[in-house]
């Protein structure tokens, strides 16, 4: 029996609400490399947003055991050894969890084609798919300006962070550049708010981010 997807699907009301009155779940994966036939997840972060505000409790952190012992150049990036890994959960365990975390929330990601990646291959085992309601803060900060001399590739979190004045938690830790990624997107947001106010309409909807998000990231 094929379960439904737990990943958020928004009515017309919702997505043409305040883009404030919606739950997120800013979302990263550590990874041991980009070759998605080759490397692995190592870690899960995921930092939630209500009402416009980072939650200060119940983050989602899970370091997993990959069937390869991390590089000597994953290593060097994420500080997770092998013997650091050998006792925790591998992803097959980590991804009902993971999934009950983000359950009806719209997810947010910064260079969002890595998670997607990464994890659709895991959720489709267990029958649900990688929501295609993702924002994308890397497009966000296309869509305001602040990618524009990085010369088209994905601007890092960090140097986009920094850009705009904020704060950069644990770099390449999954929950510290899940907590960078959500006040990157909540800073970004609010700038987007203001240019739409600018040009006349009455605020910025959910809908309308997803938009941007969607028009501006990365091919």
């Amino acid at each position: 029996m094929i379960r439904r997807s737990k990943f958020a699907r928004f009515t017309r009301a919702e997505l043409n609400s305040d883009w404030r009155n919606i739950d997120y779940s800013a979302l990263d994966v550590e990874t041991t490399g980009l070759a998605l036939k080759e490397d692995e997840i190592i870690s899960i972060g995921v930092a939630h947003i209500q009402a416009g505000r980072i939650k200060t409790e119940n983050n989602f952190y899970r370091e997993i055991r990959p069937k390869r012992l991390p590089s000597p150049e994953s290593i060097r990036i994420h500080n997770l050894r092998g013997i650091d890994l050998e006792e925790t959960a591998p992803i097959e365990s980590v991804i009902p969890d993971f999934v009950a975390q983000v359950d009806g929330k719209i997810l947010i990601a910064h260079a969002a084609w890595v998670e997607y990646a990464f994890l659709n291959r895991h959720l489709h085992r267990t029958n649900v798919s990688f929501s295609k309601q993702v924002i994308d803060t890397a497009a966000l900060a296309r869509a305001a300006g602040y990618a524009a001399d990085v010369n088209g590739s994905e601007p890092s979190l960090e140097f986009l962070a920094r850009r705009i004045h904020l704060p950069v938690y644990a770099p390449h830790n999954a929950l510290g550049d899940a907590l960078t990624t959500a006040v990157v997107f909540l800073a970004l947001a609010t700038e987007l708010e203001r240019e739409q106010l600018a040009k006349g309409a009455s605020g910025l909807t959910l809908r309308k981010l997803l938009e941007i998000s969607a028009k501006n990231a990365k091919r």
